[in-house]
């Protein structure tokens, strides 16, 4: 079953050749398309348009269903797709950077730099998680990689962003992943202060995940997580209570694996990180080339999908700019997995 979908997928993408709202009415339709030529196909839509209409629709089961459509009768996006709205979040795949902040033209080192263009910019492209690197210096939340010294940007600037992007496109659901050095406490200050503190989810333990769209009625579209701290608050999820990942960094692509790095794979979120190294165990953009085009990296997200039946919530790459991971996360969405 996993050659054939393979095959089936393949032949629907593209040939062009990575750590760990309530609606309001406005009668108007508003579509942003991606502002980063990424070598791939694909058009990220972010649906601002929320003039709609609830229907009810039985599906093949005689089960009834809710759908939003526009006054145009057609249906309203949740991430770009129609589709992802009745599913829950832990069965949906997010487009990922690795070391998200950590781009040259916001000051850091060109060995040590992950992605090509800002957050801003992978927003605009279709990314939709966020793996952040936090430290505390004078008297303020940053974002580096590794030293400091070698490149950092404010964490507030960098939500601020976000916050900007998900108040412009209310059916967008986005989720960060925190390697923290910093507290809870520390945190919540750039929460409060851009206002991501009133778009934050809080997920029950043990409970059912929503769907998109009830993350996106309720405006609870920032799912936030963390290696080492955890609740309280309530929306500061300890990562690891709730997922678990692939080892990271190695410096042969033929070494990446699918094998349990971190977490308990009976927990609901599933992270793929995806990309190669230099030889010196620095990113490459050269890597990311190979590793992230179409082939190579549905090819790894099915086999990771197969082994732990479950889809990769969060597939994690270094520049993502180059290869096809737009392309390939929407075939993880709308396909039939392994």
């Amino acid at each position: 079953m996993l050659l054939s979908s393979l095959s089936l997928a393949l032949a629907c993408g593209s040939d062009d050749s990575g750590d760990g709202a309530d609606e309001v009415d406005t009668g108007s339709t508003d579509e942003t398309e991606t502002g980063t030529d990424t070598g791939s196909t694909d058009e990220t839509e972010t649906g601002t348009d929320t003039g709609s209409t609830d229907e009810t629709e039985t599906d093949s089961t005689g089960e009834t269903e809710s759908t939003e459509e526009t006054d145009t009768g057609e249906a309203l996006p949740c991430n770009g797709h129609p589709q992802l709205c009745d599913r829950p979040l832990d069965e949906v795949v997010f487009a990922a950077t690795h070391n998200s902040h950590a781009v040259t033209s916001e000051g850091f080192s060109a060995f040590n730099a992950n992605q090509g263009f800002p957050v801003p910019n992978q927003l605009e492209d279709g990314v939709r998680a966020f793996l952040l690197d936090t430290y505390f210096e004078d008297d303020s939340v940053v974002l580096c990689h590794g030293p400091c010294g070698l490149g950092e940007v404010s964490h507030a600037l960098v939500l601020g962003q976000m916050v900007d992007f998900l108040e412009a496109n209310p059916r967008e659901v986005v989720a960060i992943l925190y390697q923290d050095a910093v507290s809870p406490e520390q945190l919540s200050v750039d929460y409060e202060a851009t206002g991501a503190i009133d778009l934050v989810y809080s997920h029950p333990e043990g409970e059912p995940w929503p769907t998109l769209g009830e993350l996106i009625e309720a405006n609870a579209r920032l799912l936030v997580t963390a290696e080492q701290g955890g609740p309280p608050p309530d929306w500061h999820h300890h990562l690891w209570a709730l997922a678990w990942d692939t080892p990271y960094g190695p410096t042969d692509a033929a070494d990446l694996s699918c094998e349990l790095n971190r977490g308990d794979p009976d927990n609901d979120l599933f992270l793929v990180n995806h990309w190669v190294n230099n030889t010196f165990g620095l990113p490459s953009a050269e890597n990311a080339e190979e590793v992230n085009a179409y082939e190579p990296l549905l090819s790894r997200a099915l086999e990771c999908w197969a082994l732990w039946d479950h889809p990769p919530n969060f597939l994690a790459v270094d520049y993502y700019e180059r290869g096809n991971l737009m392309d390939v996360v929407d075939a993880l969405n709308l396909g039939d997995g392994p």
